[in-house]
């Protein structure tokens, strides 16, 4: 077991042809114009100024969309990528350029990576033959990751004859049974259909109460990061966004990038709001209703330094009611319902202003929200996520 370190890790692709461009660059006697600023005289940036402390035992979750360059960290960590700048430490050595295969780490892939002509047993037994281990320990581990796995009838068929699930199941037991210090996870169950998802995301949690090791799991479901993680690293454009708990980051998040990413669904943006200073104390007008924040955002926003401005609020959808009185809020248009079971997604427009809200279903009462109705949505001001304009950032 052991604790891993990121120390500012950058990775650079170079480009593919710089002598072309070299020479297109000279025959034009002009400077090449970067479209992109993750693109660089040196190459295409995909990951910079990364910095993590992992904690031995930990389970971190890397998210983000697609391109943000958490697998890309995941595969320096594991060596399949080499680190342009920065230190990366498993326990207390550096190991920027040790061999994939002297870290002492063991990775499940997306794709499975199992050895078709092999049977199950020797797909989980392979790389213990590698290192050479005795036949009783090799037979010792499969067979205690099988049982743990609950993959024991399975360990004389071939891959083919498995399930995706299954596949994952042996992935995930061929790792295992190396007993690494560190256990990478890139994307294992987005081949799985929404059900078996859920039902392998269940496995990994109990799967974790029983492997005592560091778990670094890189996807780009927030649901998984959010049920999976002790604390979660969201990424975008090579950059960290925010670090902490899944509580932290749905409660509190520190940018308006990862307000909008995190949620399901997204969080409700108003733009062109006014944040207005009254002494110490401070209101909000969204969409011409004005909103009196409580004692403890002032508090907040005062320490902060923060003056009238205009800002954009975030509200999450479950904080949204909903009412059929026309004067009981903000005037809008509902243009799509969908009953999600136990409540009502609401899909609202007022103006080009579009809202989401989250409603439990009352099955005691008759009065039902229609598509195309007029209704009324308000929400309270301790609600209210205060995102500056200029830059962005949470300002409480």
């Amino acid at each position: 077991m052991a604790k891993v370190i990121l120390d500012n890790i950058k990775k650079i692709y170079p480009h593919a042809k710089d002598e072309d461009k070299k020479k297109k660059k000279k025959k034009n006697n002009e400077p090449e114009k970067k479209t992109n600023l993750q693109i660089t005289d040196e190459g295409v940036v995909a990951v910079q100024q990364f910095s993590l402390e992992i904690a031995d035992k930990e389970f971190i979750v890397l998210v983000g969309p697609s391109g943000c360059g958490k697998s890309t960290t995941l595969r320096m960590i594991a060596g399949l990528e080499k680190i342009t700048e920065g230190n990366l430490y498993i326990g207390d050595e550096r190991v920027n350029d040790v061999a994939p295969k002297d870290r002492d780490i063991a990775m499940v892939f997306q794709n499975y990576a199992l050895y078709p002509h092999m049977s199950v047993y020797d797909n989980m037994a392979f790389s213990l033959q590698n290192q050479k281990k005795s036949k009783e320990e090799i037979d010792a581990r499969v067979r205690e990751a099988a049982e743990i796995l609950d993959i024991t009838p399975l360990l004389e068929r071939k891959p083919k004859a498995l399930s995706g699930g299954q596949r994952q199941r042996v992935a995930i037991g061929r790792a295992f049974v190396r007993d690494p210090k560190v256990f990478l996870m890139d994307e294992p169950l987005s081949n799985l259909d929404a059900k078996l998802r859920n039902q392998m995301r269940a496995e990994i949690i109990k799967l974790r109460e029983k492997i005592d090791t560091t778990f670094v799991y890189v996807t780009h479901d927030q649901v998984e990061a959010m049920t999976l993680g002790d604390r979660i690293v969201i990424m975008k454009d090579g950059f960290i966004q925010q670090i902490g708990t899944p509580q932290e980051v749905f409660n509190h998040p520190q940018n308006l990038f990862v307000a909008g990413f995190i949620g399901v669904p997204q969080m409700n943006l108003y733009n062109n709001c006014q944040l207005v200073k009254d002494g110490d104390t401070y209101k909000v007008t969204i969409m011409g209703k004005e909103y009196a924040l409580t004692e403890k955002q002032c508090a907040a926003l005062n320490a902060n330094g923060v003056d009238s401005q205009e800002i954009t609020v975030g509200v999450r959808p479950v904080h949204v009611a909903v009412s059929q009185d026309a004067n009981a809020g903000i005037s809008a248009n509902v243009e799509v319902t969908e009953m999600m079971g136990s409540e009502l997604h609401i899909h609202m427009t007022s103006g080009e202003q579009k809202t989401i809200a989250v409603v439990p279903i009352d099955y005691n009462t008759d009065e039902v929200i229609e598509q195309h109705s007029t209704v009324a949505f308000d929400f309270k001001a301790v609600h209210m996520h205060l995102f500056s304009n200029e830059t962005g950032m949470n300002l409480i």
